[in-house]
């Protein structure tokens, strides 16, 4: 399948910003998965490219001019294939498997977290994983403004509502309970006739023999819809788009993402 990408980010301020830093995990790499023809990655200055301690690859953006506007933009295609349940089939990564099974401040199981992952007698199988996402989409309803990108699993499991990255950080939270390696990811996915879509987040989970890549949010596996960008211990690592700066006063942000699907010819 033939995933066609446009990701536009705005952000605007009250007040002059006098320097600020964006760090974008906004290109998708080759992979078992994915092949990419072409990307571009458009900012209103120069981008250092390299690679973070995951593989991703990390652009930084500084600005010490000042300005009242930043407007990024990424667009492109990837070509991607079927999985067959989820499998990715390809290595671990340059990261020891030991480090995804660490909870982290976003990923921290607390009493009702380690209720719900030992509700399935073992994690062990791509069938036990959807079940185990069975659950935590049917515990966490989907509903926008309700939790942060900084909410943690727990929050979003006691207030039994959240969006992509609660799922993903609550799946993330219940295989490291069980001591399974599990792995965020951030991408894109093709809408189809699904209304959540377009920018994503999912989890890959290790199996012992290769990557089972699972969309929590609708408990099923990620397919040839699904364009991966990076993946971390937690969105903290992974996330798209992270920066600070100096000024601005108040911020307004607007985003807009499409993704269009095209079937192999």
């Amino acid at each position: 399948m033939l995933l066609t990408i446009r990701h536009d980010t705005n952000y605007r301020y009250a007040a002059p910003v006098q320097y600020s830093i964006q760090q974008l995990r906004l290109t998708p790499a080759n992979g078992a998965a994915q092949l990419v023809r072409h990307w571009v990655v458009d900012a209103p200055g120069q981008l250092d490219v390299t690679r973070d301690a995951y593989g991703n690859t990390l652009h930084t953006l500084v600005l010490t001019k000042p300005h009242s506007e930043i407007h990024l933009s990424v667009a492109g295609e990837v070509e991607t294939t079927p999985l067959d349940d989820g499998r990715l089939w390809d290595d671990a990564g340059p990261i020891p498997l030991e480090h995804y099974t660490c909870p982290t401040l976003l990923t921290e199981p607390d009493a009702a977290i380690h209720d719900l992952a030992h509700q399935l007698p073992s994690i062990d199988t791509p069938a036990a994983l959807i079940a185990l996402a069975e659950r935590i989409a049917g515990g966490v309803a989907y509903q926008q403004g309700v939790t942060e990108v900084t909410s943690p699993a727990a929050e979003a499991l006691r207030l039994g509502k959240g969006v992509c990255q609660d799922h993903a950080h609550l799946m993330l939270a219940c295989c490291r309970a069980r001591g399974v390696p599990a792995r965020y990811v951030s991408g894109y996915v093709e809408p189809g006739e699904v209304d959540r879509a377009a920018s994503h987040a999912w989890v890959d989970v290790w199996l012992g023999d290769g990557w089972v890549s699972v969309d929590v949010t609708h408990a099923r596996f990620a397919s040839a819809r699904y364009c991966r960008l990076a993946v971390g211990r937690d969105y903290e690592a992974a996330a798209p788009v992270r920066g600070s700066r100096v000024g601005g006063k108040a911020e307004r942000l607007s985003v807009h993402v499409s993704v269009d699907s095209q079937a192999d010819q």
